[in-house]
């Protein structure tokens, strides 16, 4: 069984899709319950269908949207435990929003790649960056052609520093441009994390929409 993605331990996925090969005659709707009747309580499958036999769940993916919850509260919600990163100080979701229209487009995002990443072209193609709030939860959701090591969890901690004041909107752009590692923020933690969606070219698989 072959996956989409690597995660991080803590990351969690709303969407993640595998392919295998099989020579069994069993139908892909009865694959379905017959899967969740053995996999653990944190784990569904939620859909199965035929691909052409070239698929590949990693290889044939064109992108992913990856949001980043955050409960911007002072008290801790039991509810959100380990599903949303607890963060006290006010946060200017706003200006947050604004700033994450710098990573729109095609850029050279080595700023916000991890130091231990071994891949050499860190040029990726952004089309969606948002942040939005509903009440004390605030979400960054961001797609891609692809992401490198820890670029959602760094994005966000950047984001972070731009919500309390400790940097303006704009300083973002220079950011990128400068492929600094140190001067963007922190690497958010793991636990906020969520693989949203996976694309893949139509009509291969219907669960995502397509980029572009």
């Amino acid at each position: 069984m072959v996956g989409c993605s690597r995660t991080d331990a803590g990351v969690h996925a709303e969407m993640f899709c595998v392919h295998f090969s099989t020579g069994s005659q069993i139908p892909c709707e009865r694959i379905v319950p017959a899967l969740n009747v053995r996999l653990p309580r944190d784990i569904a499958v939620t859909s199965c269908q035929e691909v052409p036999e070239d698929f590949h769940a990693r290889y044939s993916c064109t992108g992913k949207q990856y949001d980043y919850r955050i409960l911007n509260a002072r008290v801790r919600d039991p509810f959100w435990e380990n599903r949303a990163l607890l963060f006290p100080l006010p946060l200017d979701a706003e200006r947050m929003d604004c700033a994450a229209r710098a990573f729109l487009g095609r850029h050279d995002f080595t700023a916000f790649c991890s130091a231990g990443s071994s891949v050499a072209d860190k040029v990726r193609t952004v089309s969606l960056a948002q942040v939005r709030r509903e009440g004390k939860l605030i979400t960054f959701s961001v797609a891609a052609d692809g992401f490198l090591y820890n670029m959602v969890r760094i994005m966000t901690g950047t984001l972070l520093d731009v919500g309390i004041g400790k940097l303006p909107p704009e300083s973002l752009a220079e950011i990128i441009a400068s492929g600094d590692r140190e001067r963007a923020g922190q690497t958010a933690p793991p636990h906020g994390l969520y693989l949203a969606k996976v694309f893949y070219p139509e009509p291969i698989l219907t669960g995502g929409e397509r980029i572009g």
